[in-house]
């Protein structure tokens, strides 16, 4: 069976969702989602969008902030790219639909988070992504021009590899002629033809035991494209987000949103002192990496699990109103928010590499764009600043909707795509093989390639991850098609990715901290 669009969109976040409501007008366009469309990891986000708005606030200072978090590993270019655009983004998301919360003067009610030296993160109480979310999917179910595929899978692009043509590995001659895409409702394959794809799949959470991101981020858009023979980087820079509510048994983690530290919570071991002193002048608003470091390090001196963050100091109505969705949360597990401290954790949150893009979001791969988390553009270097993400992708939309409706009508339809072949394969049969595959890859990287890291830790990494890739190569060829191989497949391909770009790391820098190589005094 194939189908034909103009556009085909991979993933249903704030990036996917805002190109394809900017060029649905001038073609026809496809949305798959592997889930319902509403499960992303936009709807996640708790804390919100960063964006200069009101003075003392400037782009400078943004643009310092986001260099300083980055570790001198951001592509300033981008960085002053992204913070003058980013508000006029953002008056988009407003007339699309979205709330923002204002005070009673009307004003957007800002907030401050780790690493940001000023107020300026809009949010809609601490569900923004959600808000987005709402007010975006509303919009594309509703658009005439966009189709949405819910409970499709992309399995592989189709590029002219496909096709027996022989070139060199990242050589700019590769074309996307769209994908090979499984319908969950029965597992068949089915091609969806388009003159320009869009990669927003989201991150790579799931690599890890302890994670924010929903089952879905498995890393399918990163792994599709590595495989198709793209360029992917800076994949060792995987951000922890230091404070998910500890609840063992619950997955995905409950992120307590880093604003709470910004409204005034304080990062207490559980001898009751306030620990971050000793870690950085910023104490519990220093960048994540840094944050997440402290923490980890003070539950491995004292073997404990967990430390707190202590609101109890800070006003109950103010704090219980600006975070309703945390404090009903927590309220269920027995936490008064108002009068205990609440147990944290750091947990995997966001990849700050991935498939490398230009100032368009094209991706060097011809007619394939990439953006949100899925991407690799340089705004983030080592460490993604708070709140940057959603600024990112919808900034990175905006750029890849414009260039692609600038060259689409010149591009024609792939001819003569060969179907799926699925000959010789047979059912699978040993569901525990990719379970129990599924389940060693996140051991593997949670203890060998987490917060901490090592020469050594890699290589045992790297040697254990080689013999499931094998194990699970042999199962796909032989195997009848389903989700769960392809996700333990593009896991295994991304989880790679991590260690190789770890291992080439000689230093640590920002996110990538390795005790062989430590930091110098006075850096980041």
């Amino acid at each position: 069976m194939e189908k034909r669009f103009d556009f085909l969109v991979i993933g249903s976040g704030l990036g996917g969702l805002s190109f394809a409501l900017k060029v649905a007008d001038r073609g026809t366009v496809c949305m798959i989602t592997k889930s319902e469309m509403e499960e992303t990891n936009t709807h996640y986000a708790q804390g919100g969008i960063a964006a200069v708005t009101y003075e003392p606030d400037s782009y400078e200072r943004h643009v310092s902030d986001t260099l300083i978090a980055g570790d001198g590993l951001c592509d300033e270019e981008v960085v002053r790219m992204v913070v003058r655009e980013g508000p006029a983004q953002i008056q988009e998301l407003i007339e699309w639909g979205t709330r923002f919360d204002r005070k009673s003067d009307g004003q957007y009610d800002l907030a401050k988070e780790g690493g940001h030296s000023q107020f300026r993160i809009l949010h809609h109480k601490d569900n923004t992504g959600e808000e987005i979310q709402r007010a975006l999917s509303e919009r594309v179910r509703n658009h005439p021009n966009i189709t949405v595929l819910e409970e499709h899978f992309a399995v592989e692009l189709i590029t002219q590899h496909h096709f027996g043509k022989l070139v060199k590995r990242y050589m700019k001659d590769i074309e996307c002629f769209g994908a090979y895409v499984m319908d969950l409702s029965n597992n068949k394959v089915i091609k969806i033809i388009s003159r320009i794809t869009l990669i927003a799949a989201g991150g790579t959470g799931q690599l890890y035991t302890t994670t924010t991101n929903p089952p879905i981020a498995t890393g399918d858009g990163i792994a599709m494209v590595y495989r198709a023979r793209g360029i992917v980087d800076h994949m060792e820079f995987v951000q922890f987000h230091p404070t998910s509510l500890y609840n063992p048994g619950e997955s995905p983690s409950f992120l307590i949103s880093e604003a709470v530290r910004g409204f005034g919570g304080i990062l207490k071991n559980q001898r009751g002192e306030a620990f971050m002193k000793k870690y950085d002048e910023r104490e519990s608003l220093a960048p994540r990496d840094i944050v997440s470091r402290a923490i980890d390090n003070e539950m491995k001196i004292y073997g404990e699990d967990f430390v707190y963050l202590d609101c109890t100091h800070l006003e109950e109505k103010k704090l219980k109103a600006h975070f309703p969705h945390i404090s009903e949360k927590c309220q269920s597990l027995g936490i008064d928010i108002a009068r205990d401290m609440i147990p944290v954790v750091p947990a995997a949150h966001y990849m700050c590499g991935g498939i490398v893009v230009d100032l368009n979001g094209l991706s060097s791969i011809n007619r394939l764009y990439a953006v949100g988390e899925a991407s690799s553009t340089g705004l983030h270097g080592g460490n993604r600043l708070a709140s940057n993400s959603l600024i990112e992708a919808i900034v990175f939309a905006d750029r890849a909707a414009k260039h692609s409706l600038e060259h689409f009508s010149s591009f024609s339809y792939k001819e003569n795509v060969p179907d799926w072949d699925e000959s010789g394969t047979i059912p699978t049969e040993e569901m525990v093989l990719i379970t129990q595959s599924t389940r060693e890859v996140k051991q593997i990287m949670s203890n060998y390639v987490g917060i901490v890291r090592s020469d050594l830790r890699l290589e045992r990494a790297l040697v254990r991850l080689e013999i499931i890739y094998k194990e699970t190569e042999a199962l796909y060829k032989k195997s009848r098609i389903c989700k769960k191989i392809c996700e333990l497949r593009n896991l295994v391909n991304v989880g790679y990715l991590v260690i190789k770009m770890a291992q080439a790391r000689k230093e640590s820098r920002g996110l990538h901290y390795n005790l062989d190589y430590p930091k110098k005094t006075g850096e980041n």
